[in-house]
């Protein structure tokens, strides 16, 4: 099967390609193998389209060529900073550029605009919906201590408690000595009863 050759046009196919996905390729949770085979297939059907080539391209390929590219990307970046950026003559940097080249703080501001219009921005626009916090705020206001009257209430709900328990146990210690005694009786009527024979066989 003939190589896969990168023309110009292969090229820009697949740097437009990728950057049109570059949101599905950022998410944290992605199959970067199954976003890789629709480059591809994208990729194939436009150069089908432009009848250049009956080579198709694959997954790996696409994937393999584009970290090349983005290490050329990142080095025009450096070289841009150091010089300027008329010095970087690179045909693919502004297009990268244009979606590579975005700070964080930019994206994130995109990301909350995005979510200002739905309901989670909304309320937290609103002070409604409250982050939470790594630490405890420094600011916290000490635990008040309680009012006598109300540690005089809680000393007696426990004198109270212990009463109670202590009454249940007696009850149950008496109901032990209840049975304990009508266990004996029981035992001493009953050998009454055996002896009585004994003593009439032994008249």
């Amino acid at each position: 099967m003939p190589e896969f050759i990168w023309t110009l046009q292969a090229t820009w196919h697949l740097v437009n390609t990728r950057l049109e996905m570059d949101h599905a390729f950022d998410q944290p949770v992605c199959k970067k193998k199954k976003l890789w085979e629709t480059v591809a297939e994208k990729v194939n059907t436009k150069l089908r389209e432009s009848e250049v080539t009956d080579v198709t391209v694959k997954a790996y390929e696409c994937d393999l060529k584009w970290r090349n590219m983005l290490a050329t990307y990142r080095k025009n970046c450096e070289r841009a900073k150091r010089l300027g950026a008329s010095s970087v003559h690179w045909e693919f940097f502004k297009a990268m550029h244009e979606i590579l080249g975005k700070s964080r703080e930019e994206i994130e501001a995109q990301r909350r605009a995005k979510l200002s219009g739905t309901r989670v921005g909304k309320a937290m626009v609103s002070k409604r919906f409250t982050p939470i916090l790594p630490n405890p705020p420094t600011t916290a206001t000490p635990c008040t201590a309680r009012p006598p009257q109300d540690v005089l209430q809680l000393y007696m709900e426990l004198q109270e408690r212990k009463m109670n328990m202590w009454a249940q146990q007696k009850a149950l210690e008496e109901r032990k000595i209840d049975a304990i005694n009508n266990l004996a009786q029981a035992i001493s009527s009953l050998a009454q009863k055996n002896s009585t024979p004994m003593s009439k066989d032994g008249l």
